[in-house]
């Protein structure tokens, strides 16, 4: 077998018990949806490091943008999209507005 090659079973049978309870088991379309589009908001750099340091604790944006040195906007953007897959929450005190994770 060479190494490009999976390996495969020489002989054809199927456990349908296990074949139902996978079936039975399978997310739906719209959860599959879903968590490709998380997997895809943390192929980014940026929202990783967010992450990262709201792990710690919930932060103001003026201290995220300290934090991973860059813009307001720039922060911004990348927590509008982590906040539409509801991986972060925001609560606003005064003028200010704090990131934290979402459950």
């Amino acid at each position: 077998m060479s190494r490009s090659e999976e390996p495969l079973c020489d002989e054809v049978c199927v456990d349908k018990e296990a074949v139902l309870r996978a079936k039975k088991n399978q997310l739906t379309d719209d959860e599959v949806t879903q968590l490709a589009e998380t997997f895809r908001a943390l192929g980014d750099p940026t929202r990783i490091r967010i992450i990262q340091a709201l792990r710690q604790e919930e932060l103001c944006v003026c201290d995220l943008c300290q934090v991973l040195e860059m813009s307001q906007s720039a922060i911004s953007h990348q927590l509008r999209v982590l906040r539409n897959l509801r991986l972060v929450k925001f609560r606003k005190s005064g003028k200010n507005v704090y990131y934290s994770l979402d459950d």
